[in-house]
């Protein structure tokens, strides 16, 4: 089952981070409110999380039992071969050598277990790292949990999003948070074990949809759902990262899963489309291709202001995204399934 008006919805997360990591150049600080919503735009990894359980769920929904070793194969063909690209086009912006252990526990996508080594190299990836736990037990929760204990598992997942959400912020106003660039800072907002919760109610949010799926008109409810995730972002002062707006995300998701109305007609646009389908080359590849851009619009037309930069980055990045889809992520998927 394909549901192309959300696949849109990726490209606008993915945005919202890159936005956020260039940081205050990028034109949208400069705008009152606006700029205090992308100050928090890493809220977008956790919406990747969150979806990322409900489409598998909507994706597998009518398997009886899903295959280890073709599920595995089917992830790695589709996440893999760019998580290498923005690994090489990091270690290409890099002058200086480069220690062989992080490299390895890049390739092992294993950073995210480790604090104060998360951020290595293309320190995007460390959230494809959560990804590949997900992955590795999402088979076994659908073949032994999901298809047989159907009260169970929305009383458990529940139950672990509200204990991580108590936990994630009495740490941060506790004495044990030491700051951004600390381990503690690693362990709270990156190690995976804190973010199961939004993979886990991103699946339970898919199978409420695949229940009871009812086609309509919810433009104004996904609206209005948006509207509280702004007011949410700008007026309540807790910890977001770890799946506190899932209270929000998942509403979203399957509203925008469910309507029939302008907004999914809009979504559903194939340019639109295509752009949430090299969501995740730009996603991965956005801090490399920012070094790269920045260093040579620097060196060779000494431009140096940080808003005309953005202006050229954007574009830049979203055609060599396109270019990495078309002639890299989709050939080596098409390749690795066939094996």
């Amino acid at each position: 089952m394909k549901i192309s008006q959300i696949t849109f919805t990726r490209f606008l997360a993915a945005i919202a981070i890159v936005i956020f990591h260039y940081g205050e150049g990028a034109f949208v600080y400069k705008i009152k409110y606006i700029s205090e919503i992308f100050a928090k735009a890493n809220i977008g990894v956790s919406y990747f999380f969150i979806l990322s359980g409900f489409i598998m769920i909507v994706a597998y929904h009518s398997k009886e039992k899903i295959n280890y070793f073709d599920f595995y194969r089917n992830r790695v063909a589709r996440i893999y071969p760019l998580y290498v690209i923005g690994l090489l086009l990091y270690l290409f912006t890099r002058s200086q050598e480069t220690a062989f252990s992080p490299i390895i526990a890049y390739l092992a996508g294993v950073q995210s277990w480790f604090p104060g080594k998360v951020l290595i190299l293309n320190f995007p990836g460390w959230s494809i790292s959560v990804e590949f736990f997900f992955y590795l037990i999402f088979p076994f929760l659908y073949n032994y949990i999901y298809s047989r204990k159907y009260k169970f598992i929305w009383i458990t997942g529940i139950v672990i999003w509200i204990a991580t959400q108590v936990f994630c912020n009495y740490f941060m106003l506790s004495g044990l948070y030491e700051g951004r660039f600390s381990k503690s800072h690693d362990f709270i907002s990156y190690f995976p074990l804190l973010h199961i919760n939004e993979f886990l109610i991103g699946n339970l949010a898919g199978i409420f949809f695949v229940k009871n799926c009812k086609h309509k008109n919810y433009d104004w409810a996904i609206l209005f759902v948006f509207s509280l995730i702004v007011l949410s972002l700008l007026f309540v002062p807790l910890y977001y990262h770890d799946g506190l707006m899932a209270v929000f995300f998942v509403p979203l998701i399957v509203l925008i899963s469910m309507n029939n109305g302008f907004l999914t007609r809009m979504m559903s646009l194939k340019p639109l489309e295509y752009l949430g389908e090299i969501s995740y080359a730009i996603y991965i590849v956005h801090i490399p291709v920012l070094f790269i851009l920045r260093s040579f619009l620097w060196d060779y037309f000494r431009i140096y202001d940080k808003t005309v930069i953005f202006s050229i980055y954007i574009p830049v990045l979203i055609i060599i995204s396109g270019f990495f889809y078309q002639f890299i992520e989709k050939p080596c998927r098409d390749y690795l399934k066939k094996i």
